[in-house]
């Protein structure tokens, strides 16, 4: 607010001038004109009169002698005073206008009103710096998951998109350079309901700068980066609280494990994806000597991953610039370039250039080759989606679609991650373990994820978490619903946390310890109808008895009341001995 006060002021500094002074000779005149009263004796004005007389004159609001008629000096006086005042007045709106449409003004405005709803907001959010392709995806992702976000972008135009976009919880836009520090301050940075902040710009220097600027005001607040130069990680990777996403690096992990454990990579997309989209089509990419279209740093990684699983390759690229390399090819991509690169011995080709038509092209003319190869192609712009998926590619690298998995899989369930990694480690059998619970309870969807916390101060679960507890809580009672008991809610069990100690897939019938935190995947709602677990015991009763109990204070006297008749005619019932 300061700064828009600093700028009106200096802005209209010289129309103020202009028209204080105008009012002021104005004033002033009237006074020292002689006037006359009703009887013709000599009277002058006096300060109050005059300023009364300007300010509905000056105005053009009205017109009137007074307190007497005037003289004809007064009324000379009164006719300079018009234009005088008209003049200055037309300068002093003229500038008003100017000001409200300068770029200047109009972002100092939008900025100040930016950060006051971002101050105000109650919920949590994410901050998202860029709004391209991936701040897109990633945005509307957050919001399906009824997260709020703070957009931070440079350009203007992509700033005001959301304004037109369709979302449940509209995010708040800011057009600023998140590089600045009081930009990410008024962001919410420090805000106590902000959970993190993504960096999705293109331009590694950027990033690292918001970044580490983001770091430096809140050291405890998550912050993922994405980069791309191997600088740009080993810079960001010293900040405890910065988790850097390479997309072409990702990608290359994602293609190895398609080649050697492809049910772990069909694992880990369905769990990290979109909640409530499709279940993504399991990749089984083969071995053996591939082509590689296009040798730029997202062709690199290409041929990193496929060295890794024992594949050899041939790489083609019109780049002269491109440093030399054993299996890197200068030249065109001629069918006589594919031929001598080895396409008849190739088992697939990935189509790795920057330009999705090049990418097309290349593709058909390695199809009318050998029709029968395996296709990776990438994917660079969102509006050639469908033109991409026509060609009907066995793998498709698409960055935003990356990035928002692995945003997903870091922030909205931190043992999500935990137990991605897991699957990684054992490989297939867990994987394929993991894939037969989710088809058979949630079928062919990608699930919500959520934690579970089970604590004994909630409580719904103060008395079945107690020490002692006869008929202590089991993970088996949370999965069926608190509304219904003859159904079972549709959600797995992936991971209980107790301790230092993790369970992957835990059974049914394992016991709960008050501080265990269990990670569900399932449908939409079921959250909610675990959070009943929580806030009252009724639900742990019903669930276990199908009865349900009484809940307000008036039924609870009376059933107990009731019991205690019951016990008192069973005891007089008893045979007495003796």
């Amino acid at each position: 607010m300061g700064d828009i006060l600093f700028l009106v002021l200096r802005r209209m500094r010289a129309p103020l001038i202009a028209l204080i002074l105008a009012y002021a000779i104005s004033v002033l005149g009237l006074v020292l004109v002689p006037g006359q009263d009703g009887t013709g004796a000599p009277a002058r004005m006096g300060f109050f009169h005059a300023f009364y007389v300007v300010s509905y004159t000056a105005t053009t609001i009205g017109f009137g002698e007074l307190p007497w008629v005037f003289t004809d000096a007064q009324r000379a006086w009164v006719t300079f005073t018009i234009y005088l005042s008209v003049t200055c007045w037309a300068y002093t709106v003229g500038s008003i206008f100017a000001l409200v449409q300068d770029q200047t003004f109009r972002g100092a405005v939008a900025r100040s009103r930016f950060a006051g709803r971002v101050r105000l907001l109650d919920e949590p959010f994410y901050i998202l710096v860029g709004y391209g392709q991936s701040g897109t995806s990633l945005a509307h992702a957050f919001d399906d998951l009824g997260v709020r976000s703070v957009i931070l972008e440079l350009r203007p135009e992509r700033a005001a998109r959301p304004d037109i976009e369709i979302f449940h919880e509209q995010p708040l836009a800011l057009a600023a350079d998140a590089r600045w520090p009081d930009v990410l301050r008024d962001a919410g940075v420090t805000h106590p309901r902000c959970k993190a902040l993504v960096v999705m710009v293109s331009e590694d220097e950027v990033a690292q700068a918001v970044a580490i600027g983001a770091s430096a005001l809140n050291p405890r607040l998550p912050v993922i980066a994405r980069v791309h130069s191997a600088l740009a990680r080993d810079n960001l990777e010293g900040f405890g609280n910065i988790t850097v996403i390479d997309p072409f690096e990702t990608f290359g992990t994602n293609l190895r494990l398609s080649i050697s454990a492809p049910a772990v990579l069909w694992v880990e997309e369905w769990l990290s994806s979109v909640p409530g989209s499709s279940c993504p089509r399991p990749a089984s990419i083969p071995r053996g000597h591939w082509l590689i279209l296009g040798y730029g740093r997202f062709g690199h990684a290409v041929a990193q991953a496929l060295e890794e699983t024992g594949s050899t390759w041939e790489a083609i690229d019109t780049d002269l610039k491109l440093p030399d390399h054993p299996h890197l090819r200068h030249c065109n991509n001629s069918v006589q370039s594919l031929n001598q690169a080895g396409i008849e011995q190739a088992v697939g080709v990935v189509a790795c250039t920057d330009r999705d038509a090049t990418n097309l092209a290349l593709i058909s003319r390695a199809r009318k080759l050998k029709p029968d190869l395996c296709v990776i192609i990438r994917q660079n712009h969102v509006a050639d989606r469908s033109l991409i998926e026509a060609a009907q590619a066995d793998m498709c690298f698409v960055k935003a679609d990356v990035m928002v998995r692995e945003c997903l899989q870091l922030l909205v369930a931190p043992l999500l991650n935990r137990f991605l990694m897991e699957i990684r480690a054992r490989g297939p059998a867990l994987a394929e373990a993991v894939a037969v619970r989710l088809l058979t309870e949630l079928e062919e969807r990608v699930p919500h994820i959520w934690s579970f916390a089970c604590l004994a101060a909630y409580p719904g679960l103060r008395e079945v978490l107690a020490d002692g507890c006869p008929s202590p809580l089991r993970l088996g009672e949370l999965l069926i619903n608190p509304t219904d008991p003859s159904q079972r809610l549709a959600a797995v069990a992936l991971v209980l946390l107790r301790g230092n100690d993790t369970h992957f897939l835990p059974d049914a019938d394992m016991v709960l310890a008050s501080g265990d935190h269990i990670l569900f995947a399932g449908r939409a709602g079921v959250e909610s109808l675990q959070g009943r677990f929580l806030l009252d015991p009724s639900p742990v009763s019903y669930v276990r008895t199908g009865i349900e109990p009484p809940r307000t204070w008036l039924f609870r006297w009376a059933a107990r009341h009731a019991e205690q008749r019951r016990h008192r005619r069973r005891t007089a019932a008893a045979p007495r001995h003796g």
